[in-house]
């Protein structure tokens, strides 16, 4: 169907809606550790951010020590929220039915992470084991970093240039743009804000779509424009 060689998702806000789980649980642990901070702005800072890397951005901005056992805390919190509430994005299972191009998942959450949500969403079987978390590769190759996605390219013996990512955070496109992959917004997980599509284009996204169901279409429109054969 496309003319691309691969589609590399991102998972977390693109694939499963759970970036708006993580702000409600961060920000409140933030905010009682003395950085106030709404979901929303957490969203709109951090999405695409390992805690670990907020924690430290927190700290240089605010001069706030934070205790390393936030660290755990925050995991052990969201896991548990996480397999209670995450859900599937709309449109999802309709549009990876509708694509024929080889798939995989790069993302930043860790393996045991991705393996409970798409377990519990039933996206599983759709990715045949090609799931890939930068955590695996080092804590200093996450995302913005273009690591992970040239470890998923490699894994199809694919050119960078010839795979399309699909990034809901300003982090994952930059991290996307920079291993010279071709990039696609997404806008229509719970913690998309006014100035959503704007931020992913200026980030490096082509085009910016908020319903999973226009992917396939939007996919081919993209290789056509650009001339990939």
């Amino acid at each position: 169907m496309s003319g691309f060689d691969l589609i590399i998702f991102d998972c977390d806000g693109v694939l499963v809606d759970s970036e708006i789980i993580a702000a409600q649980v961060e920000s409140r642990l933030l905010t009682d550790a003395g950085y106030p901070i709404s979901t929303e702005e957490m969203g709109e800072r951090f999405s695409g951010m390992t805690w670990k890397n907020i924690l430290l951005e927190v700290e240089r901005e605010a001069s706030i020590p934070l205790s390393a056992s936030l660290l755990e805390k925050s995991e052990k919190l969201l896991d548990a929220r996480l397999e209670r509430d995450v859900k599937v994005i709309e449109g999802v299972k309709l549009a990876l039915s509708r694509l024929t191009t080889p798939r995989c998942i790069c993302s930043n959450s860790s393996s045991a992470r991705l393996e409970m949500m798409l377990t519990k969403v039933g996206l599983k079987p759709y990715f045949e084991g090609h799931v890939y978390s930068a955590k695996d590769l080092g804590a200093d190759r996450v995302k913005p970093k273009p690591d992970i996605f040239l470890h998923g390219a490699k894994q199809f013996n694919v050119s960078p240039d010839r795979a399309v990512v699909i990034e809901d955070s300003v982090h994952g496109i930059r991290g996307a743009r920079a291993a010279g992959m071709r990039v696609i917004g997404f806008t229509g997980a719970s913690h998309t804000y006014p100035s959503h599509a704007d931020r992913l284009t200026d980030a490096g996204a082509e085009t910016v779509i908020s319903r999973m169901q226009d992917l396939p279409a939007t996919i081919e429109a993209l290789s056509e424009w650009a001339g990939v054969a």
